[in-house]
């Protein structure tokens, strides 16, 4: 059987050269250093699993993933999750020195130049997004439609609001429930927006749609999941940021909840079901079960 890493390397490298392109197209008359930040944030190595995943599920729908305006819709979600990883870092937020194997953006620009590139990129997603879905030709209504689940996903209703409830919980001993509640904003909403934006721009059934955001939002808690459990069982050479960062900021997790096995237990009955709903209306291929099994098997 073909593995992951082959079935989505065209589509990866397609997600990096819309990456690129961004930089060059979009960021005119934007000052360095925040020019500069914006670009060393989209440019580092990354997974681009929630890109790969829009064109998986997009492709599952029924659309070409070679069609014009489909890597650059996938790249706006990369953009957003971007922009999180660069607040996320910052020293009122979880303060760390690492992403992706080199030094985070607020350590190589400063705080303000890394804190004033996060808010660009929002309106840069939005504006990358729109044209995107305008190249795939979908109408006004889809390209409305579009934009605005990958606004709700990025904002106070996903992965802002987590990221602050995130904080917040920093210190207590939370509830698996409100655990759940949090990473389910925090890290879920992107990846459950990542493939129902898939399904919409296949402009899927509301049945498929359905389940590409219950598959979604199972997907992105048990790569939550995983995270929390790499955190205390890999090094930082493995993760490209620092290890153990949970415990030092005393934050509940799955595994101090669940204990390491039991939250691998969890994040597997998690994929199962997230499959099984594709599996239900014809849209499990193998490109979206492998990124499931990949979200909680993974090793970095």
């Amino acid at each position: 059987m073909t593995d992951l890493a082959t079935l989505v390397a065209a589509d990866r490298e397609a997600i990096g050269a819309s990456l690129h392109g961004f930089c060059q197209r979009y960021l005119d008359g934007i000052p360095s250093p925040v020019h500069d930040a914006i670009c060393y944030s989209l440019l580092g190595e990354g997974k681009r699993m929630r890109g790969i995943l829009f064109l998986s599920a997009f492709q599952a729908a029924g659309g070409r993933t070679d069609a014009a305006g489909a890597a650059d819709l996938a790249g706006a979600i990369e953009v957003v999750h971007a922009y999180s990883l660069v607040h996320d870092d910052l020293p009122c937020m979880d303060d760390d020195d690492v992403r992706r194997g080199r030094p985070t953006v607020h350590k190589v620009y400063g705080v303000p130049a890394a804190t004033a590139a996060g808010l660009a990129m929002v309106p840069l997603a939005a504006r990358c997004a729109a044209d995107a879905a305008h190249a795939l030709g979908l109408g006004d209504r889809a390209v409305g439609a579009i934009v605005c689940d990958l606004m709700q996903a990025s904002g106070a209703g996903g992965m802002i609001g987590g990221q602050l409830l995130d904080l917040e919980g920093e210190g207590l001993s939370l509830a698996l429930s409100d655990l759940e509640r949090i990473h389910r904003a925090k890290t879920g909403a992107l990846i459950t927006a990542a493939a129902t934006l898939g399904g919409r721009a296949a402009s899927a059934s509301e049945a498929r749609l359905a389940a590409l955001a219950r598959y979604g939002a199972a997907v992105g808690l048990a790569f939550q999941i995983a995270d929390d459990v790499l955190d205390v069982t890999a090094t930082t050479d493995q993760l490209g940021k620092t290890a153990g960062r949970d415990l030092e900021l005393r934050k509940s997790t799955y595994p101090a909840l669940l204990g390491i096995e039991g939250a691998k237990s969890r994040a597997a009955t998690l994929v199962d079901e997230g499959c099984r709903a594709l599996d239900a209306v014809g849209l499990l291929t193998p490109a979206l079960a492998g990124i499931a099994r990949f979200s909680v098997e993974r090793t970095s």
